[in-house]
């Protein structure tokens, strides 16, 4: 099989949750004897043509010179490519700018999308733009041949809302079995005795609303938000809560292993995200071993039933501080951790991932 990845900004993951999804599927795809292919954008730090055995084609991308509109140059040149190519089939992630130029898709290889989340919800945007995002969701579903879910509240929806068929993939994560506290040593806290958020700072993901709490709470351990924060809404979060000395911009971090061990070590690891599906940073978090309070809704209930923490006010973000200590929760951590080994296992996901190929194909 010849298996193309596109609608990433490419791999290794020098960005985000769909980049990181690439590099180890990909990776793993190649590792059972599969051909892939990724498109990158042209100026992704990694400029040879080969990674690990996955085939990299870079593509003109402007989004540095025209902001979101770039994206859509970028992809169209993707798809472009793409005809060009011998591909069996095409992966596509996500739709947000890529299913307006779904009629170019080649003809000849199986197009199978994975719908990700309910962007249309997200309130960075404007209006407009959610309604655009809400039209290409809707060619998502026209000019493909398969789709993926990766949480059963989006394949719900698919269902509900376009009578479509999808198949249920969610995300993985590898177990973190060698935490070093020493990883500690930059970010000045101590074992245990700090909470912690990942996220993009944007108002969907409730990060204004654990701040509060923060404030709201009367516990002095520091609290890092990692993500990063040059935007307008990272500024006003950085504003609101330049008083409160213990809250600690630390910025975004890429090395996955200093993130699994600020997870570790961690009290309490807040998860915010309340738009779309199986979040990476999620399964993430539970193969670390963090002790999670998560915001209430369907899309993180489902994943971490009663082995988690929930909020839905900054009320109850101050009482689950004041309140909750990770060494008397023990059982809640290791058993999200067999939930990892035994459904979210990225070699499982990899499997499945494999069969879709295969049924598809045929």
């Amino acid at each position: 099989m010849k298996i193309a990845i596109i609608g990433t900004r490419g791999i290794p993951n020098n960005y985000g949750g769909f980049e990181q999804f690439a590099e180890y599927l990909a990776d793993g795809l190649v590792k059972r004897g599969v051909q892939v292919t990724v498109y990158n954008s042209h100026s992704h730090p990694f400029q040879e043509k080969v990674w690990r055995g996955v085939n990299i084609i870079h593509c003109y991308d402007p989004e540095d010179k025209y902001g979101t509109v770039g994206q859509f140059v970028y992809d169209l040149n993707c798809i472009l490519d793409s005809r060009k190519r011998d591909f069996d089939i095409i992966l596509q992630l996500g739709y947000t700018s890529s299913t307006i130029w779904g009629w170019l898709l080649p003809s000849k290889p199986v197009i199978t999308t994975n719908m990700d989340g309910l962007e249309w919800k997200r309130s960075k945007y404007s209006k407009p733009v959610q309604k655009f995002l809400q039209f290409a969701e809707y060619l998502g579903t026209k000019f493909s041949d398969y789709w993926i879910a990766d949480s059963i509240g989006i394949q719900q929806y698919l269902t509900d809302k376009y009578q479509l068929k999808s198949t249920y993939i969610p995300y993985g994560a590898f177990v973190f079995e060698n935490p070093e506290s020493k990883a500690l040593a930059n970010y000045k806290v101590e074992s245990y005795q700090y909470d912690m958020l990942i996220a993009r700072l944007e108002p969907e993901n409730n990060i204004e609303t654990i701040l509060d709490g923060v404030v709201k709470s009367s516990v002095k351990r520091p609290f890092l938000v990692i993500g990063k924060h040059e935007t307008n809404y990272g500024n006003y979060l950085k504003n609101k809560f330049s008083n409160t000395p213990t809250i600690h911009f630390i910025g975004g971090i890429y090395d996955i292993n200093v993130l699994n061990n600020l997870r570790y070590y961690s009290n309490i690891y807040f998860h915010g995200h309340s738009v779309g599906g199986t979040n990476p940073s999620l399964l993430e978090a539970m193969a670390s071993n963090a002790l999670i309070c998560a915001n209430q809704n369907k899309f993180n209930s489902t994943i971490l039933g009663n082995d988690s923490f929930y909020f839905s006010n900054s009320d109850e973000v101050a009482n689950i501080l004041e309140t909750k200590v990770k060494q008397n929760e023990l059982i809640k951590t290791t058993t999200n951790i067999e939930k990892i080994k035994k459904i979210y296992s990225w070699e499982i996901i990899i499997e499945q991932y494999l069969l879709h190929f295969k049924e598809i194909i045929n």
